[in-house]
């Protein structure tokens, strides 16, 4: 689909003029020219003064004194705040209360903060928090999962559901298997870090400019900080340079602390991290150690399956209940278990607590499941894909280890076939099985995965939003919702509704910053549930103000209000038409209401999580991915061939903008799988902190030969425009290469499960080779 395409038609069968089309994204322009405003860019208020952070030298230690008298005394400083400054709690955790803002006695990470220093440049602040003299008591941190196991150390309770009894299961299956896989974690490299502005205001007030996903988690943690009600903290954010979940809570702490130099002294203050301490105070994917039993038949049908998810969650809770949950929910991925034991321990270490992220868990689900599906198959010498077709969901096999129904599994299914064919999977099977056969050194391998991915928040009370409408007396339209814009093109997809809604074009529409003093009580922006949430807001919105015009449209000039067409900028009544801009002008002379607050809730959602059961989401988005590589098994470097991509969007809202989506994710996912790994050493400190250290992907990484495709069926559910959510499935994409580098491998000792760890790095694809080999060599 191109901009310049003709009207589209909805599921129903109407006309559509901006819904379902590829327009472009509203900061588009902007982005490419350098004038999109980030809060770096909004200019400083007279007096701004900059804050930096004085950071732990050690990850686990007991603070026996610190002396900051150096740092009052440096050349710019103005004040220099600890926990002792705080007049509310010294807490910026989401739900469990054990984030504190500065540290008081104990030190749990390396690099968490200790004080901050407001100093009148951001150089003289950083220079100044280095010459603290911090004197520590310190002790042998818990980095690993094996250190936190060593010490029972977990950061909530265990938790665990499924059906069935699988160790008697997996006693009586005719073949069984097992192992231990490694899924490492990730760092979100957003390309605008971690920055808040906030400026203080009359009696109290205090206006917060944060990069964040979550307006009001910010508004509420800054007045927890500083002991006002939430009435006084606005929150404000045009735009995020990135997120992908890595400013959902922990934007808070850094919003929280430009609020606290604010308040003490008077006067706006600007926190911005460092690239390396954003690296190291932020947290990451979080990353597990996956032990897992499978029993299944001579065909390959699983019978029983117990597996163990064992996740390094850092020093608090931070959002890990629910990512692991995800985690738990997609380790079936999109496979029927007959009998299951899904396990989960959430394990503290002495790291920067690990966080959301694209995916929330589901990612680490999904590819443990892979492994196991590759195993199964390796183990019978059969076609990795042909189990995953055995094992798929389908007709009397449609109930997730959860208890809930799977009511579309047709559509992940003919999704699967559809792309075994265009991709030309079987042919390309043969021909790389011929070229291993002659290859001695360089070896291709190719994998075909699924993807089946829930769709809304599992905390049920997160499933709703609001929006804002106004239409003015020229026909100019004010939109405002609490979804937050961080290039994924939420703010240009919503923009498209309410224009739709009216019948107007798109440039009537004012796309404005989402702003706690606008739309209150919002959930996060993530989940995958942008535009499921915030378009049908505003659509609500919308909707009540075009039927009050409709009513007074058929009272002036007869007719029913169900008879009022708004469409090409104008509004039809009977024998009548007008321009949109002449009918909100005749309302607002009549005195009806032009404004609108719009919410919605997303229905049949409902999670109770001591019984293991109910229907966390309310549909599922599916796609599928083929992927050939070639792995070089001297050097253990691995060039991506080819990838085809087919994926589910429903009804697409805007297909560019959900390509674009489709391949920022699977580019995303395939950093994680192969080039992006974490190192902390022994002593806690995270050694890739830097892209010098921490390698993303860049272009040449990407194949030559991408092909994605939109799989255009709509939603059975009553989404807006009977679309789906695209933000986190691609994600899941990437696990295809991962399996594919894993074929590759298995060629080099057929019938063996290959031994390799997530990420597929030169070094981890080494380590397989040798161990599949014996080391010998060819």
């Amino acid at each position: 689909m191109q901009p310049n395409e003709p009207a589209s038609s909805s599921a129903e069968g109407i006309s559509l003029r901006h819904v379902h089309r590829s327009l472009p994204h509203d900061s588009a322009a902007k982005h490419v020219q350098g004038a999109a405003v980030y809060i770096d860019d909004i200019p400083e208020p007279e007096g701004t003064l900059h804050v930096a952070l004085g950071r732990a030298p050690v990850a686990r230690a007991r603070i026996v004194e610190i002396d900051l008298d150096p740092v009052r005394a440096h050349p710019g400083v103005v004040a220099v705040l600890t926990a002792a400054d705080i007049p509310g709690k010294n807490d910026v955790s989401p739900s469990f209360g054990d984030d504190p803002m500065f540290v008081e006695k104990e030190i749990l990470f390396h690099g968490q903060a200790l004080f901050a220093v407001v100093a009148t440049t951001r150089e003289a602040a950083r220079r100044a928090a280095l010459v603290a003299v911090v004197k520590t008591d310190a002790a042998k941190p818990s980095v690993t999962i094996e250190d936190a196991e060593a010490e029972g150390a977990t950061v909530l309770p265990d938790y665990a559901f499924g059906r069935g009894e699988p160790d008697l299961e997996l006693a009586r299956a005719p073949r069984r298997v097992e192992g231990t896989f490694r899924i490492g974690g990730q760092e979100h490299f957003y390309l605008e870090g971690q920055v808040a502005l906030a400026i203080p205001g009359e009696d109290g007030e205090i206006l917060v400019h944060s990069s964040t996903q979550h307006p009001t988690e910010v508004q509420h943690v800054v007045a927890r900080v500083l002991a006002i009600p939430d009435a006084f903290v606005t929150c404000e954010v045009r735009r995020m340079g990135g997120g992908f979940g890595g400013k959902e809570s922990q934007a808070t702490q850094w919003a929280a602390t430009a609020a606290l130099a604010a308040r003490i002294t008077g006067r706006p203050c600007k926190l911005r991290l460092d690239r390396d301490d954003d690296m190291a105070m932020t947290g990451k994917r979080h990353d597990f150690r996956v032990d897992w039993r499978v029993g299944f038949d001579e065909e390959g049908r699983i019978a029983a399956l117990d597996t163990r998810l064992h996740a390094r969650c850092g020093y608090s809770a931070d959002l890990s209940l629910g990512v692991v949950d995800r985690t738990m929910f997609h380790s079936d991925s999109s496979y029927f278990l007959p009998v299951v034991r899904i396990a989960s321990r959430r394990l503290k270490t002495n790291t920067v607590s690990n966080t959301a992220f694209r995916g929330f868990g589901g990612p680490q689900g999904m590819l443990g499941m892979e492994r196991v599906v590759d195993a199964v198959a390796w183990t019978l010498g059969r076609d990795p894909l042909d189990i995953r077709k055995l094992n798929h969901y389908g007709p009397d096999r449609d109930v997730t280890p959860y208890g809930m129904t799977v009511e579309d599994h047709d559509t992940g299914r003919l999704l699967l076939d559809t792309l075994e064919r265009t991709a030309e999977y079987r042919i390309r099977r043969a021909e790389i099985a011929a070229f291993n056969a002659r290859s001695p050194i360089l070896r291709k391998g190719i994998a075909l995965t699924p993807v089946k991915f829930g769709i809304s928040f599992t905390l049920t009370q997160l499933n709703q939003a609001g929006a804002l409408v106004h239409v003015y007396s020229d026909g100019s339209i004010h939109l405002n919702h609490g979804g937050t814009e961080m290039g994924q093109g939420l703010f240009q997809k919503v923009a498209q509704i309410v224009a739709e809604e009216f019948g107007v074009a798109m440039d009537r529409v004012r796309i404005t910053a989402t702003t706690t003093g606008k739309v209150p009580n919002t959930s996060p922006t993530a989940a995958s549930s942008g535009s499921d949430l915030n378009g049908m807001a505003a659509k609500v919105a919308a909707g009540a103000i075009k039927r009050r015009m409709a009513e007074y449209a058929a009272e002036e000039w007869g007719g029913s209000p169900d008879e009022v067409e708004f469409r090409e900028d104008r509004v039809f009544v009977g024998n009548e038409s007008l321009g949109f801009g002449e009918l909100a002008k005749r309302c607002h002379l009549a005195r009806v209401s032009l404004s609108e607050a719009g919410h919605y809730k997303t229905p049949k959602v409902s999670w109770n999580r001591a019984a293991g059961t109910g229907r966390p989401f309310y549909y599922f988005a599916y796609g599928a991915a083929c992927s050939e590589v070639t792995v070089d098994t001297m050097t253990g470097e691995m060039r991506l061939d080819r990838v085809d991509i087919l994926h589910d969007v429903g009804k697409s809202l805007n297909p560019a903008i959900d390509i674009g989506q489709i391949e920022g994710g699977f580019v995303q996912g395939l950093g994680w799988l192969t080039t992006e790994e974490l190192v902390f050493d022994a002593e806690g400190r995270l050694r890739t902190h830097a892209p010098s250290t921490y390698k993303i992907p860049v272009a040449s990484d990407v194949p030559a030969d991408l092909r994605v495709a939109l799989f255009q069926a709509p939603n059975r559910e009553e989404t807006i425009y009977r679309s789906k959510a695209v933000g986190e499935p691609p994600v899941m994409l990437a696990n295809s290469v991962f399996c594919a580098v894993a074929d590759a491998l298995h060629s080099l000792a057929p019938g063996q499960v290959v031994p390799l760890d997530a990420p597929a790095t030169p070094e981890a694809i080494l380590k397989a080779v040798e161990e599949l080999t014996g080391g010998v060599g060819f």
